[in-house]
C-alpha cells in the first residue's frame, strides 16, 4: 500500500501528472533486464534493446540464470536497465574530461555493491582507453564487499581494484581521481516494485536520515576528486530532498558546478528532467526507479593527513616462484606474492595500486593466478575467467551445458580423453574454471562460495 505522504513527495518531484501514470505502475511486476560483457564471447538472453546502453537488453521474462553457464563465466551481469542509465552518464560524461597524461585514468566507484555499475564502467573505460585506467570498486560493508569481489572476479578485467572502507579513508588520497561515481544509500523508493518492505518502512523520518547520510558520504570522499574532476551522484529514489536538493548542496557547500544545464547526460526515452538531474520512473520507463546527475568540482582538493594502514610483514618466507608465470596472462604485468598466493597486477597500475594498499583496505587487485605448493602453481579461479589469460596458458576441455551445470555444482565429472593435469572447463568457448585431471577423476576446484546449490536436475 503506497503511503500518501510518498504520494505527495513524488508529485512534488515529478509533477502529478506524471506521478499518475508512475502510481498505476506500481501494481505491475518489475521488469528485468541484463548487460553483455563486451570482452567476452558467450550468449546473452536476447530482449529489446536498453535505450540508454547499447549493451543492455530488457527481458520478457526472467530465466533461472543460476542454470545458464553464460552467466557464470562473466559473459553479461544482470541488472535494472533505469541502473544502466549511470553508465550511460559516466559514457556521456568521458567525451567532457581531461584525459592525463602519462597516467592512466583513475576512477571510484564509491559505493559499488553489488557490482551492475563497476562492471558496466569497467567496460566503458576498456572501450575508451584500452588498458589505461584504474577503476577502484569500494563497499563498505565487509559481506557485500565478498559479493562485489566476486562479481568482479567473474566480470574478469583486471584494472579493477576492490576495496573495502569508509569514505572518509579516501581523503588520505587528495586529487587522486578524475571521476567519481557515487550511488549513494537511500530511501529505496525506486524498489516499491520489487521489495513490499521497502513500503511499509518508507518514511518522511527515513528520507531526512538518508539525505544527511549522503551530504556525509559525499563530503567525506569529496577531497579525493581533483580540481576540475567528474563527480556522478545517483541514488534509486525519486525525491527532491535526496536527489536535487543534495546536488545543489554538493554544488553550494563544497564547491563545483552542476552539468546539467549542458544536457551532458543526454535524457532519452522517457527519462524525466528534473530541475538538476534526471530521474527514471517505473511507467515511463521500462525499469525501475533511478536518479542521477552530474557536477564538476571547481574547489581545490583538501589535503588531509592521514596515517597510513599499517602493513605487518609476513612471517613466512617467500617460495621461489616458478619460472613462465608471466606467459599465463597476455599483457605485462609485475608478479607479487603474499605468502603462498601469486598475483598478476598490469605493470602501468603498480605504483597506483601500491599507494592505494598503504592507504585503504584492498581486497582484490589484479588477477590472483595461483597459490604455490613447493614449486607447483596450483592456477586460481579467478585466472580462468580473466579477460588477460592467455589462450594456450593452459589445456582447455570442452564440456556440454549438463557437465558444465555439473562442475558448477561441484560435481565429480570425468575427462577420459583430455590429458592429465590443470586444465580449464570451457563451454561454448567460455573458460568457467580448473580441474586437475587425474584421468579417472577430477578433483574440482571450482571455489565454494560460488558453487551452484539449487537443484540442476541432471537426470
Amino acid at each position: 500500500m503506497i503511503k500518501e505522504t510518498f504520494r505527495k513527495y513524488l508529485e512534488e518531484a515529478i509533477g502529478s501528472d506524471k506521478a499518475l501514470v508512475a502510481f498505476s505502475a506500481f501494481d505491475s511486476p518489475a521488469s528485468t533486464a541484463v548487460r553483455r560483457n563486451p570482452f567476452k564471447s558467450g550468449q546473452c538472453p536476447e530482449g529489446r534493446p536498453v535505450p540508454w546502453c547499447r549493451h543492455g537488453y530488457i527481458l520478457d521474462q526472467r530465466p533461472v540464470f543460476t542454470l545458464d553457464p553464460h552467466f557464470h563465466a562473466g559473459a553479461y551481469y544482470v541488472q535494472d536497465s533505469s541502473s544502466m542509465f549511470v553508465g550511460h552518464a559516466f559514457r556521456e560524461l568521458l567525451g567532457s574530461m581531461d584525459v592525463p597524461v602519462g597516467r592512466p585514468v583513475r576512477v571510484l566507484d564509491l559505493c559499488a555493491a553489488p557490482g551492475g555499475k563497476t562492471t558496466d564502467i569497467a567496460a566503458s573505460l576498456r572501450e575508451a582507453f584500452g588498458d589505461g585506467f584504474l577503476l577502484v570498486s569500494n563497499e563498505v560493508m565487509k559481506a557485500r564487499a565478498g559479493v562485489l569481489a566476486d562479481n568482479v572476479a567473474l566480470w574478469g578485467d583486471p584494472n579493477v581494484v576492490v576495496t573495502s572502507d569508509d569514505p572518509s579513508a579516501f581523503a588520505a588520497l587528495p586529487g587522486f581521481f578524475d571521476i567519481i561515481v557515487a550511488d549513494v544509500p537511500c530511501s529505496g523508493e525506486g524498489m516499491f516494485r520489487k521489495d513490499e518492505e521497502a513500503q511499509r518502512q518508507w518514511s518522511e523520518d527515513n528520507v531526512a536520515l538518508c539525505a544527511a547520510r549522503q551530504k556525509r558520504i559525499v563530503a567525506d570522499v569529496w577531497p579525493a576528486l581533483k580540481q576540475d574532476g567528474l563527480f556522478v551522484y545517483s541514488t534509486c529514489t525519486f525525491n527532491v530532498y535526496e536527489n536535487d536538493g543534495n546536488v545543489r548542496w554538493i554544488a553550494q557547500e563544497l564547491g563545483a558546478e552542476t552539468l546539467y544545464e549542458a544536457d551532458v547526460l543526454g535524457a532519452s526515452d522517457g527519462v524525466l528532467k528534473t530541475e538538476l538531474g534526471y530521474s527514471l520512473v517505473p511507467g515511463h520507463v521500462e525499469g525501475e526507479g533511478q536518479y542521477c546527475s552530474a557536477l564538476r568540482k571547481t574547489s581545490e582538493p583538501e589535503f588531509r593527513q592521514m596515517k597510513a594502514r599499517s602493513q605487518r610483514p609476513s612471517s613466512q618466507k617467500p617460495l621461489p616462484l616458478p619460472k613462465g608465470l608471466e606467459a599465463l596472462v597476455n599483457v605485462p604485468v609485475s608478479l607479487r606474492q603474499k605468502g603462498d598466493t601469486v598475483t598478476a597486477v598490469p605493470a602501468s597500475l603498480g605504483s597506483d595500486i601500491m599507494m592505494l594498499e598503504q592507504n585503504l583496505h584492498v581486497l582484490a587487485a589484479g588477477c590472483a593466478l595461483g597459490t604455490l605448493k613447493g614449486s607447483t602453481l596450483v592456477p586460481d579461479a579467478d585466472l580462468a575467467l580473466s579477460i588477460m589469460l592467455s589462450d594456450d596458458a593452459f589445456p582447455y576441455a570442452d564440456v556440454d551445458k549438463e557437465d558444465a551445470l555439473a562442475f558448477l555444482h561441484r560435481d565429480a565429472i570425468v575427462l577420459p580423453d583430455s590429458p592429465k593435469g590443470y586444465l580449464i572447463i570451457r563451454y561454448a568457448g567460455l573458460p568457467l574454471g580448473f580441474v586437475k585431471n587425474l584421468g579417472n577423476r577430477c578433483n574440482n576446484l571450482h571455489p565454494q562460495s560460488r558453487r551452484i546449490r539449487m537443484d540442476i536436475n541432471r537426470k
